[in-house]
């Protein structure tokens, strides 16, 4: 089954995949313009990869984020299946995974490794 995760931010929307179930890949970040760009751009990336199911961070620590990831769901057409995963210290963790590799940008590197970290727990658990 073909997987993917997205970590949904106001600015950025990380993206990662897993083809085989054992081996989790970040995938380049959606910059955000607006809404409809966003969800779009993720509507093409998950046809693009077949994706069966979908699994999204949520933050069980801020109820305005988790209403605006509720919502821009509602934007995704999307017809595989939707799971919500804890994203608690995901950007948190993915910041720590690249301090002194890199110098740190807000180009998404970040955010795509958080949906990494997502996927890779919901793996974990499943």
């Amino acid at each position: 089954m073909k997987l993917a995760s997205i970590d949904i931010g106001l600015k950025r929307i990380g993206v990662a995949l897993s083809l085989t179930k054992t081996i989790v890949t970040p995938q380049t970040a959606i910059l955000r313009k607006n809404r409809n760009q966003a969800s779009n751009d993720v509507d093409k990336f998950l046809k693009e990869w077949e994706i069966e199911k979908l699994i999204v961070g949520f933050p069980s620590s801020s109820e305005d984020m988790q209403k605006r990831v509720k919502h821009f769901m509602t934007l995704l057409n999307f017809e595989g299946e939707i799971i919500f995963q804890e994203e608690n210290m995901s950007s948190i963790e993915a910041e720590d995974l690249m301090k002194g590799d890199i110098k740190y940008k807000r180009d998404g590197r970040v955010d795509s490794l958080a949906a990494k970290i997502i996927l890779e727990r919901y793996l974990a658990r499943n």
